[in-house]
């Protein structure tokens, strides 16, 4: 080969290389088409409502008691009515409201647990009298009951009744000082409370 030959493939190639890189480089490919729109959403499932379950009764032994605790303290501080629809309990929170029914006659009324107790063995539940009475079991004084939880609606309407029937204390707050049953929430008893 000639030296003038060699010369010019020694120069071609370098710049046929320099111009194959460069050209690739700079190559842009052809645009992409847009993406597609994405899939339409899906409607919204409406929420299901389940029927609130019902609560199992809860078989215990009550008693009542009255005349000599009349007129004493309760748990909560305030006295006792043997008069009211309360009730004591050792597992049941204060202040809430349960429905007692007398198996053998069907009868059943609402409490308000005001107080601890019954303070007797193998006992779950001391009504007050007048609770007692209108189950029947005054007599017998000791009765199986059936306990389950108050619905929420009745609770406002129990403490109004039992406020009517309550003995007033002779001094006696504002009225804009006590605050009215309705606006006191009274709290909830749950089957694991019976």
């Amino acid at each position: 080969m000639t030296r003038a030959r060699s010369l010019t493939l020694f120069w071609l190639v370098p710049v046929a290389m320099v111009l194959w890189l460069y050209g690739c480089a700079t190559y842009t490919p052809a645009e992409l088409p847009p993406p597609p729109p994405p899939p339409p959403a899906a409607p919204p499932i409406p929420p299901v409502s389940l029927p609130a379950p019902t609560p199992t009764p809860k078989h215990v032994t009550a008693s009542w008691y009255g005349p000599g605790l009349d007129g004493h303290v309760t748990s909560t501080g305030e006295t006792y009515n043997q008069n009211s629809m309360t009730a004591a309990s050792k597992t049941l929170p204060i202040g809430s409201h349960v429905i007692v029914t007398n198996p053998k006659n069907g009868r059943s009324v609402e409490v308000r647990i005001n107080d601890r107790g019954p303070h007797v063995r193998g006992r779950s539940l001391d009504l007050s009298k007048k609770a007692a009475s209108k189950l029947g079991i005054t007599d017998k004084g000791v009765s199986r009951v059936e306990i389950t939880p108050a619905p929420p609606k009745h609770h406002a309407q129990e403490a109004r009744a039992e406020e009517a029937h309550e003995h007033v204390p002779l001094s006696q707050p504002s009225p804009s000082a006590v605050a009215s049953p309705a606006s006191v929430p009274s709290p909830a008893v749950s089957d694991s409370h019976i």
